[in-house]
């Protein structure tokens, strides 16, 4: 896994995460919903798991709601929106917030402008809620394709004095960031497979107060009635032995990512680090490349066997333009030359300098004009 970099897309099944879904496949397989002695096992089990991500949220159990992803989850915040007033939401919101806010609120859906720190002001923030009549501000804990830090505390501190319900996409917190505090948050979703857990689970953990509004899909008592459908069990079990690891383990630290960059600017002139201003996560790099198609670039360093991405996974291929870095004021020709990397906590110093390696040898090969030598195609990797 030396030469993947695109940890914010998706990450490798950690191996504990694969050991406890192999254990629970083979001996814990049973509807946790069913009346029977084995059934009642599961559903124990499932609870215990409940109430061990609700401790590292800081919140009661009964908040917890387990379910395919943060996509899901973040349909049900919107679907459960109440009221008539405005509904906030940050203009670097993944598109599973800003596509659900739109489809299901319409008009209702206002935006908070981050500027080029890619970062909303508290001030501004402050300024709308004092002028009322706003029914949920929805704010990422931080950007999937920047790595920026947004001031969730903060908001989340407006918020509560306003009265106001506040949602966090912690899809790219938790798991690299400390959990501390997220649960004061009204509303917050995430994805197993952003930390070393299975893909198609995650979580949404609910308001202290009318939860009954967020059903994310009707259908089933499981879920306390929030979440219809047999509960995976198996996926369950393996995303918190994953997250059990990250959360226990250390946090990521910045140097490595810290140390690219700056070599990065000495070997290729004219690089520019997206939000390299303020707080971002330790793993991420957004970087505008000074000449060439991001296309090119991805496919030649794919080529030598390096995976990264132009940006979010969800809107690749799309042939509108990144709506986070117009946000953050890049025109639209550096939006053409934008490569996202993004490390993971296994990623090590030498996966660093030969990322560079790979880097430095891809500029020569564009700006030479030269073809890449024994290169696969995407086609082939």
């Amino acid at each position: 896994m030396g030469g993947y970099f695109d940890h914010n897309a998706t990450t490798p099944v950690s191996e504990a995460a694969r050991e406890a879904w192999q254990e629970a496949v083979e001996r814990h397989w049973h509807n946790p919903s069913g009346l029977y002695r084995e059934a009642g096992a599961v559903k124990r089990l499932l609870e215990d798991l409940r109430e061990e991500l609700a401790d590292y949220f800081g919140c009661e159990p009964e908040r917890i709601v387990f379910n395919s992803g943060a996509t899901e989850g973040n349909n049900a915040v919107f679907r459960g929106v109440g009221g008539g007033g405005r509904v906030l939401l940050s203009g670097v919101e993944h598109p599973s917030v800003r596509d659900a806010a739109s489809a299901m609120l319409g008009e209702r859906v206002a935006e908070l402008g981050v500027g080029a720190s890619g970062a909303v002001e508290v001030e501004t923030l402050m300024g709308e809620l004092e002028e009322g009549e706003i029914d949920l501000v929805s704010v990422m804990a931080a950007n999937n394709e920047t790595g920026v830090v947004q001031p969730w505390r903060a908001i989340g501190d407006c918020c509560r004095s306003a009265g106001v319900r506040y949602h966090c996409d912690g899809a790219q917190w938790v798991g690299k960031m400390s959990m501390g505090g997220l649960g004061e948050c009204d509303l917050v979703t995430g994805s197993g497979h952003k930390f070393g857990g299975p893909k198609g689970v995650g979580f949404l953990v609910l308001p202290e107060d009318g939860r009954e509004l967020f059903a994310g899909q009707r259908g089933g008592p499981q879920e306390g009635g929030y979440r219809g459908g047999t509960e995976d069990y198996p996926g369950i079990a393996a995303m918190m032995a994953a997250l059990r690891e990250r959360v226990k383990g250390e946090v990521g630290a910045a140097e490595n990512r810290e140390w690219f960059e700056v070599e990065l600017k000495s070997r290729v002139d004219g690089v520019r680090v997206v939000g390299a201003g303020g707080e971002r996560l330790w793993n991420t790099s957004m970087l505008v490349m000074p000449a060439h198609p991001n296309l090119k670039w991805l496919t030649r360093l794919s080529g030598l066997g390096f995976g990264l991405s132009t940006g979010s996974a969800c809107s690749s291929g799309k042939e509108n333009p990144s709506h986070v870095m117009e946000a953050m004021g890049l025109g639209y020709d550096e939006m053409g030359r934008v490569l996202r990397v993004s490390s993971g906590v296994e990623t090590e110093r030498a996966d660093w300098e030969a990322l560079l390696e790979a880097f430095e040898a891809v500029w020569g090969q564009l700006e030479s004009g030269e073809r890449p030598r024994g290169s696969r195609s995407l086609a082939e990797i």
